[in-house]
């Protein structure tokens, strides 16, 4: 076997042993199956439609309160799990996470730490409603072909793929930066700083994600040493460049860490636990990091428990510092929820986006369906966080700053908070507790980024 073929085979197991461990997370309870319905016999449509069925009357969160339609009204499966998502009422707001995607984009993501794209992302999300204002890079992953080709976070879009930036931001729809496949091509037109404008052709490609970038250790104004890392999402390859990262904070004597959660979406709880009992060490070992809490049909799966660890290095910091935002979500979110009986959590940036469930992957004939399975709470029993977190300080991004930059406001008001205990002037939520509030606004769902939260 050659070395490209070992390779593949080896992130073929990794995959399918991930999406297995997911699945067998579940447990079963009662008198209903310990898993998924049996398979379709054949992936036509009202095969596939009635295994729909009845794996969401069996496994989904809000099955009680949630539609149950007739599929034969409905001409395809997406359309029929749109029609079988729950609604929404003065309890709970209405489903607007439950999803499908290619069993093949879902065991590259989370299996082999790999992602189709072009390795490029823009503030859209930000500026939703607002086509006169500018569209900037948000972030560039490092082993993408934006990275190669020079684009660098801060760059104002001019036009993607033909389309203007206000007609983008106008319709909402950024779909261009999500390519079908490899060797697709999306031709980019930015305009820098010094307002020179350039014309590029971004090939899409498979890359490995960077999951942990710029951790380093860096002396604040007054001299303290202070650690800051970004953990872009959680899986199982954040781990070891992780444990390097926590390393050289212990090594190098850190008092303070600072942990850019503005971007992560989520992904593993496992992950996000192990996290969690690096920077607050052996002070929590053995408690309660989160409970995933499923339907009543899921009687046996109910207070799956996932405690904090003893992993090496740990740090036993009593205070963390989360950069936060509106795209921090589902398993980023959990973590902050998880932290928060334990330690200080001082969250800076804008109020995260309000996920507090998450999804038990289930795959048939090509598709994975991410749908609500359960909701998570902490030790404390705290969850149900809808409306997100409120920032500690509330502080707005500048997307035409490099990431902990001197002029990235986020960064400033970290290191002034480790100096002083306090927000910058001007900043709201002057050192309140970190709580969850109602955010002005609905919640929008992007269609570029991944929102998950799995008990893997």
């Amino acid at each position: 076997m050659n070395v490209q073929t070992s390779r593949a085979a080896s992130a073929a197991r990794a995959a399918a042993l991930l999406l297995a461990a997911l699945l067998s997370a579940c447990g079963g309870g009662g008198d209903t199956p310990s898993g998924p319905p049996a398979p379709p016999a054949t992936c036509s449509v009202a095969a596939q439609q009635t295994w729909l069925g009845d794996y969401m009357r069996d496994w989904y969160f809000w099955y009680r309160l949630a539609p149950n339609p007739n599929p034969a009204a409905f001409r395809d499966v997406p359309e029929y799990l749109q029609a079988l998502l729950y609604q929404g009422d003065t309890t709970f707001p209405s489903d607007r996470w439950s999803r499908t995607e290619s069993t093949e984009s879902f065991n590259r993501f989370f299996g082999e730490g790999r992602t189709l794209g072009y390795g490029l992302s823009v503030a859209g999300l930000e500026v939703t409603g607002q086509p006169e204002q500018p569209l900037r890079v948000r972030y560039v992953e490092p082993q993408g072909d934006a990275a190669a080709k020079g684009v660098r976070r801060g760059e104002q879009v001019v036009s993607l793929g033909g389309r203007s930036a206000a007609d983008l931001i106008g319709a909402n729809d950024f779909a261009l930066l999500t390519p079908d496949q490899e060797g697709q091509q999306l031709g980019v037109v930015l305009l820098d700083a010094a307002g020179a404008q350039r014309s590029l052709t971004l090939r899409a490609a498979v890359f490995a994600v960077t999951p942990v970038v710029n951790a380093t250790v860096q002396r604040t104004p007054a001299n303290r040493s202070v650690g800051y890392v970004m953990v872009n999402t959680m899986i199982n390859q954040t781990l070891p460049p992780l444990a390097e990262a926590i390393t050289q904070f212990r090594d190098q004597g850190v008092t303070d860490v600072v942990l850019d959660l503005r971007y992560n979406g989520g992904g593993s709880v496992s992950v996000g636990a192990t996290l969690a009992s690096h920077l607050i060490g052996n002070r929590s070992a053995g408690s309660l990091f989160a409970r995933l809490l499923y339907n009543d049909r899921r009687a046996a799966t109910n207070n799956q428990d996932f405690p904090f660890t003893q992993p090496r290095p740990s740090l036993r910091l009593p205070r963390v510092i989360v950069l936060a935002g509106r795209r921090t979500c589902s398993a980023s979110e959990q973590l902050v929820n998880g932290l928060r009986p334990f330690a200080d959590v001082v969250l800076i940036g804008e109020t995260t986006c309000g996920k507090p469930v998450g999804f038990v992957p289930a795959s048939q004939c090509g598709t994975t369906y991410n749908v609500v399975n359960f909701e998570s709470v902490n030790s404390r029993n705290e969850g149900r966080y809808w409306d997100g977190f409120a920032p500690t300080c509330a502080v707005a991004e500048d997307f035409s700053q490099p990431l902990r930059s001197a002029g990235d406001p986020l960064w400033q008001a970290a290191q002034r908070y480790v100096d002083s205990g306090s927000c910058p002037a001007g900043a709201t939520g002057q050192a309140r507790p970190l709580s969850s509030v109602l955010r002005e606004g609905p919640v929008r769902q992007r269609s570029d980024e991944r929102e998950d939260m799995f008990p893997g």
